[in-house]
């Protein structure tokens, strides 16, 4: 399994046809650095697809996922251009839950 340490969400929308390496120079514009054992997440413009380019230390990985029904629950542009997730609320937001209502160890932070 491939450690990560951090899992970063970007809230500009990602061509979805872009490879490792537009995945990677984006990571760089957004985030200033792709740093080992971090995920960086993006989606399309209609919040129904979204990439994940993990730095493992060696190289990257790029995954991809795709929503038949519903949209990813993803933040506005306007709260800034990222967002540091933690795993609860990953594992939440692939399911197209409403992540930002989970915290560490599954405490409820938003009301």
């Amino acid at each position: 399994m491939i450690r990560i340490d951090e899992i970063w969400l970007a809230t500009e929308p990602l061509d979805m046809r872009a490879g490792p390496d537009t995945a990677l120079a984006r990571v760089v514009a957004v985030f200033g650095a792709a740093k080992p054992h971090c995920a960086y997440l993006f989606a399309n413009r209609r919040a129904t697809r979204m990439k994940v380019l993990v730095h493992d230390g060696l190289g990257v990985w790029l995954a991809a996922r795709r929503l038949h029904q519903g949209k990813f629950k993803w933040p506005e542009a306007w709260r800034g251009d990222r967002v540091e997730l933690h795993p609860e609320q990953l594992q939440a937001l692939v399911q197209g839950l409403p992540w930002q209502r989970f915290g560490p160890a599954g405490v409820i932070s938003v009301l």
